[in-house]
């Protein structure tokens, strides 16, 4: 006799999956679902994302399993690359093709003025969320205050407090292709919205715009040629195909695409420990320095620094660099 579904499900969340999962996240997907897919096929206890990905918006979208969650802030705090579509013209409630349009302009910017714009969006720049976002106001989300507004309930929120975000390059790509449209990709730090950047760059270019298509091609240390491409029928049908052949349809396919825990601090230091010093970290414990390599290293790193603590090829914690030695931040239980 099988057991009741919430027996199964308890027997399978006890079980230990630890890593990543890369997937290509299709048009229409919420990133939320995608984690809820991928926690119902493996039965992992702590599932999680590194960065949430628009419904309409294609792309990166990194899963985290087990002790990876521990390094979720890492993968999100890294920087990201977009291809963003501005169609020109229009402007709409939610900055991207989904909102009604509130705006319009004959404008046409064409590649001169484009490139002319752009220096003003790279830096540090100050940027308004859009009025459709997860941002909480007065204990609620942005978006819902938004809708309810568009529904006919309630006032028109109040303009999001402008917020400081990093821009680093912004290249236009195929420029004149078509008068109506331009496409871009961007390189950003955390928290950047490119439905804003759409927006803002309209505006100073005296038109209108908003975003037509975005695609992440890139999260930290995560790119394209690690993700797994799916579709949003095969998610709904319980199978995710792959470009790379076969179907990621149970825990088994999941787990054999899995990349290791530590893939998402390829930008933090490293640090080799010895057996007796990582037994001392995973309990709780500084570990002074052993020898003057170890001790020529800490002095390299500086206070404040967070390492990853590796026991040869064994990620042991994230730990942090103060006093001439490194006390655990996040022990990982690999």
């Amino acid at each position: 006799m099988k057991p009741p579904p919430t027996q199964t499900m308890r027997r399978a969340e006890r079980e230990a999956i630890h890593g990543w999962l890369v997937l290509d996240k299709p048009l229409g997907l919420t990133s939320t679902a995608a984690v809820g897919r991928v926690r119902r096929l493996t039965g992992a206890a702590k599932v999680g994302h590194g960065g949430t990905l628009d419904p309409l918006a294609t792309g990166l979208l990194p899963i985290a399993l087990g002790e990876a969650t521990k390094t979720v802030g890492f993968a999100m705090t890294g920087a990201k690359t977009y291809r963003m579509r501005i169609a020109w013209g229009e402007e709409r409630s939610t900055d991207d093709r989904e909102g009604t349009v509130t705006r319009t302009s004959q404008v046409r910017p064409d590649a001169a003025a484009i490139a002319a714009a752009l220096p003003a969006f790279i830096g540090q720049i100050m940027q308004v969320p859009p009025a459709f976002s997860a941002i909480k106001v007065a204990g609620q989300r942005s978006y819902d205050l938004a809708r309810a507004h568009a529904a006919g309930e309630g006032e028109a929120p109040a303009p999001l407090a402008a917020r400081l975000a990093r821009i680093d390059a912004i290249r236009p790509l195929d420029p004149g292709a078509s008068p109506d449209e331009a496409e871009f990709e961007v390189d950003c730090g955390k928290g950047v919205y490119m439905r804003s950047l759409a927006r803002d760059l309209a505006r100073a270019l005296g038109t209108c715009g908003h975003v037509a298509a975005l695609r992440r091609t890139r999260v930290g240390p995560f790119d394209l040629t690690q993700a797994i491409s799916v579709g949003e029928r095969k998610w709904l049908d319980g199978e995710i195909p792959l470009d790379k052949g076969g179907d990621l349809c149970d825990k088994a396919a999941i787990i054999a695409h899995l990349l290791p825990v530590a893939t998402a601090l390829d930008d933090i230091p490293a640090l080799a420990l010895t057996e007796a010093e990582a037994e001392r970290l995973r309990h709780g414990g500084a570990v002074s320095p052993g020898s003057a390599e170890m001790i020529r290293r800490l002095a390299t790193l500086g206070e404040g620094t967070v390492v990853a603590a590796f026991q040869g090829e064994r990620l042991v914690a994230l730990a942090e660099v103060g006093d001439g030695a490194i006390r655990p931040v996040r022990v990982m239980n690999l």
